[in-house]
């Protein structure tokens, strides 16, 4: 995000659920400073609008919240004061609408040529997460979802109102470095292929930006380079405490062939492929009546149409018109596999109105099939890259935010909606549906390439994870985690969290 922010010309719309001043953040208002001094050198201006979700009782008469320059530069955000990024005309929008109607979008257009959708915040976390770079028509849906959402006065305009995306070449392929990256076949092997060069690594406060997607993707291949002493699940491991600043050790076998993890997958250049928009608009009221949106039909079509498989990555996975999908899609004989986080927001998800923890909701599935087709539903909970057994979420050590549906390795929807309650009927999400076997493939690989999931990550036949000693995984909850109990523990954790314990 921050090398597309750095290379802007005229605007960048930036929309994020969470935003809470970290190294993330940092990340990107380094990028704003950067942004404005090159816009500087062209003596040229470049607009910037930011939207977030930071609760505000304002949002109860208002729920579209013009923050001014001391709201952004305040402890908590930490944007740059307007002197500090002189160049640039900085706009954000705090949008919330109470109490359910939550801004969960994660999206970005950076000059109406390229966009980002993706399943993270802009925080420090241990989560693994997906973001696409996209280009092209789907743009232009992108750029009129922003305005969509921003819903205030643009002030300034934005430059790029007449410079629509469709009918433009997409800008990547007609970079050769970019077209370099795959072999004759159209393989992307760079991961695998030995990289000497020593590059500083991008960082908050010490930033080193790249002129291309390829550039990125060098200065990773060095960063993942193993130190002395250090095999590749060492390395991965050094590299995933870094956004935390946490010291867990790989427990990976150090013997293991891996996959060569790698976080940039990109797709050689195709023919047009098609996509559209499958998001929903945030619904504030205590009830779950708004269920019939394009992001719920766009997930439920996929799972009753599919004919082979379906594959889900999400946090939670407890979304209540969901559930006889994928029972009735493995009656049909398809095999459904779904990975999700062990634990990820147990104590939110064992309150009246929510759908549940992962681990009930797996083993009411598994209740519903017959011995003949029990094994068509395959279950998983996340596995980082370097270690070889799930991690409870409440340790904040390795979880997983991804949200990915894959339906007969040909049509998939990826953005920031989740499989629960929250996503499905109340909050405000953007995702994209893309019809392309290419794609679907080459994100399948990057999802086994960058965790141990498939290897150390199956669910036991009850629906739950256990250690090597057959007890509950440190932190489950297990099958406790409903009626009165589970409500009381829910009420805890969230007090707890609350307190900030």
């Amino acid at each position: 995000m921050s090398n597309l922010i750095v290379r802007a010309k005229k605007e960048v719309l930036l929309a994020t659920n969470f935003w809470k001043a970290s190294g993330a953040t940092t990340l990107i208002t380094d990028a704003l400073l950067e942004l404005s001094k090159r816009a500087g050198a062209r003596n040229e201006r470049v607009v910037v609008k930011l939207m977030y979700d930071r609760g505000s009782l304002k949002q109860v008469m208002d729920n579209h919240q013009n923050v001014p320059p001391s709201g952004w530069n305040a402890s908590g955000v930490g944007l740059p004061s307007p002197d500090k990024i002189p160049n640039v005309d900085l706009a954000v929008v705090n949008f919330h609408r109470p109490p359910l109607g939550t801004f969960h979008c994660k999206f970005m257009v950076v000059d109406r040529q390229v966009a980002t959708v993706s399943s993270n915040n802009i925080q420090d976390n241990d989560n693994l997460e997906m973001m696409s770079h996209l280009e092209g028509p789907i743009v232009d849906s992108l750029w009129e979802t922003f305005l969509v959402s921003w819903h205030n006065s643009l002030t300034p305009h934005l430059p790029c109102r007449d410079t629509p995306a469709a009918g433009k070449p997409a800008p990547s392929y007609h970079e050769d470095a970019f077209n370099h990256l795959f072999d004759a076949s159209g393989a992307f092997r760079k991961p695998e292929e030995p990289f000497h060069e020593s590059l500083p690594e991008h960082m908050p406060h010490d930033p080193h930006y790249d002129d291309d997607i390829a550039g990125e993707i060098n200065r990773m291949r060095s960063v993942l380079n193993p130190q002395a002493s250090e095999n590749h699940a060492d390395a991965v491991c050094r590299h995933l405490n870094k956004p935390t600043g946490i010291s867990i050790k790989s427990t990976a076998p150090r013997d293991e062939p891996n996959l060569h993890f790698f976080p940039f997958i990109p797709v050689p250049k195709t023919d047009p492929l098609p996509m559209a928009m499958a998001s929903r608009k945030p619904y504030a009221n205590l009830n779950n009546e708004s269920v019939f949106v394009p992001q719920n039909e766009a997930f439920l079509s996929l799972v009753r149409n599919a004919k082979r498989t379906v594959f889900i990555q999400t946090p939670d996975l407890n979304a209540k018109p969901l559930l006889p999908a994928i029972i009735e899609a493995v009656h049909r004989g398809v095999e459904v596999t779904y990975y999700v986080c062990l634990g990820y927001n147990d104590t939110g998800e064992m309150l009246p109105g929510q759908g549940g923890t992962n681990e009930v909701n797996a083993n009411y599935l598994l209740k519903q099939l017959t011995p003949e087709n029990k094994h068509l539903l395959k279950i998983f909970f996340y596995v980082a890259a370097d270690q070889d057994h799930p991690i409870h979420n409440s340790f904040k050590q390795r979880s997983c935010h991804i949200k990915l549906l894959i339906a007969d390795e040909s049509v998939a929807v990826q953005g920031s909606g989740n499989q629960d309650t929250q996503s499905w009927f109340h909050s405000q999400e953007v995702n994209v549906m893309i019809d392309s076997p290419i794609v679907c493939k080459a994100w399948r690989e990057g999802i086994e390439r960058n965790q141990n999931t498939a290897l150390y990550g199956r669910a036991s036949d009850d629906g739950c994870c256990y250690d090597k000693d057959g007890k509950l995984a440190p932190g489950s909850y297990g099958l406790d985690a409903g009626g009165i109990s589970g409500w009381a523990k829910g009420a805890v954790g969230i007090l707890n969290k609350a307190q900030g314990k």
